[in-house]
């Protein structure tokens, strides 16, 4: 079918109309202890997410909206919240859709989306929609998605990320409202082509994703410019089979060394590099032992800069909560970990996990703790992490509960660090979502 046909041909679609859905999350959060530098030793807030979702489908057309309010209560100027928790009254999405059906031949599907909108690509490492996070990553542009009957899958986008506003502690803490906006100041653009059958378990990806920034006005920016050249291999759970994989990804690019507007320039060279292995027993709660190594370079004394930029990432679904806790993230950091995974029941699933934390570099500051000491004498090993999630629907499909608890034992570093602090890190988070 030529090009033109594939484009005027109209198959008959199911669902056509307006659809609505909705969903608020209430939260707690604790931490006593807290591992981070220049933050209250111990804190708490109560947020509240609400997620208003609005889809229209017409034919090949589909039409969606969606609006997100992100408020925090409770918190105070010594563990200053950001837009990681903040961002009120704010159309994340508004994107048109078009379905090009067979484009690429029979049994393909290709899809054009341009507008406002959210973005998970690939294993999310480098781009994602967090969920944990009270707030999520947002971006304007294009996107563009085809799969072919023989198990290939191909993404590209071109799209600019969106500055969540406003963005000063006095206005965060105040709740404003004020329109997230996006420019040419921050460019993000790449691609992703897998090869997976149906129903296999093998999956094969490369990728590639480059981000661009400059200074615009009232926001100074380091001035990235970063390449990143990625490969993903893996074998996906099945009960009773070996599951396994590994991802590397070379960072490669230029960078200033702060946001001042005389900062010295940098290049840039790091990577990052996961690793994991794991079991699925056949038993009723459906057991999954995951042994796990994450490597993430840090910055070494010299004129190249080795810091790892995981870019709006996740982190929950690997490393551990962000939120109060939000320690734990993908730079300098080398990290072994063993996860026990297990669903009771369709109604409730949970995992408990432990993790050793190091420095990948003694001299860089410790993942997203802030704590440093550039001298690298106070050592890499930053302590034991155990961190467990338990969810439960109360009513199914409707209304579900979420425990997420951290314990931190401080290693050396973190206590012996200039900025360091003494004693363990314990982080608690109570969550109620509610679905319409």
């Amino acid at each position: 079918m030529g090009l033109v046909a594939a484009l005027m041909a109209e198959p008959a679609y199911a669902g056509d109309g307006f659809t609505f859905s909705a969903n608020s999350r209430l939260r707690y959060e604790a931490v006593d202890g807290q591992a981070r530098a220049a933050t209250n030793p111990s804190d708490q807030w109560t947020s509240l997410r609400t997620v208003l979702h609005g889809d229209w489908k017409q034919g090949p057309w589909q039409a969606v909206g969606e609006v997100w309010d992100s408020r925090i209560w409770g918190a105070n100027i010594g563990t200053a919240p950001t837009t990681n928790e903040v961002n009120t009254l704010e159309p994340v999405q508004a994107y048109l859709r078009f379905d090009a059906g067979s484009l690429l031949g029979k049994g393909s599907k290709t899809t054009l989306q341009a507008g406002r909108m959210q973005m998970n690509i690939g294993s999310r490492r480098l781009i994602a929609s967090d969920d944990y996070r009270n707030t999520t990553n947002g971006y304007t542009g294009v996107l563009a998605e085809t799969s072919l009957k023989s198990g290939w899958n191909a993404t590209g986008f071109y799209v600019l990320p969106q500055t969540r506003l406003p963005d000063d502690t006095a206005s965060i803490l105040d709740q404003h409202v004020a329109l997230d906006k996006e420019s040419l100041s921050s460019v993000l653009w790449g691609g992703v082509i897998a090869h997976q059958k149906k129903g296999n378990p093998y999956l094969a990806e490369a990728s590639f994703i480059h981000f661009g920034e400059r200074d615009a006005t009232g926001h100074p920016t380091k001035d990235r410019s970063l390449n990143n050249l990625g490969l993903r291999l893996g074998v996906d759970p099945r009960a009773a089979h070996w599951d396994l994989g590994a991802e590397g990804i070379y960072q490669w690019g230029s960078t200033s060394a702060s946001t001042a507007a005389n900062a010295a320039h940098l290049d840039v060279s790091a990577s990052f590099l996961r690793a994991y292995a794991g079991y699925t027993f056949k038993a009723k709660w459906k057991p999954h032992l995951l042994a796990e190594f994450d490597r993430a370079s840090g910055d070494a004394p010299g004129g190249t800069y080795g810091r790892f930029d995981t870019l709006f990432g996740m982190r929950r679904a690997d490393l551990a909560p962000s939120g109060l806790y939000n320690a734990v993230g993908r730079a300098n950091i080398a990290t072994a970990g063993l996860r026990l995974e297990v669903t009771p029941s369709a109604r409730t699933d949970g995992f408990i996990g432990w993790r050793g934390l190091w420095l990948a570099n003694s001299h860089d500051a410790f993942s997203t703790t802030g704590v440093k000491d550039a001298s690298g004498a106070s050592g890499s090993f930053a302590g034991h992490q155990v961190d467990l999630r338990l969810r439960h629907w109360i009513m199914p499909k409707h209304l579900r509960f979420e425990l997420d608890g951290v314990w931190l034992a401080r290693g050396r570093f973190l206590e012996a660090a200039p900025n360091g602090r003494r004693g363990d890190t314990r982080y608690i988070s109570l969550n109620l979502t509610a679905f319409l």
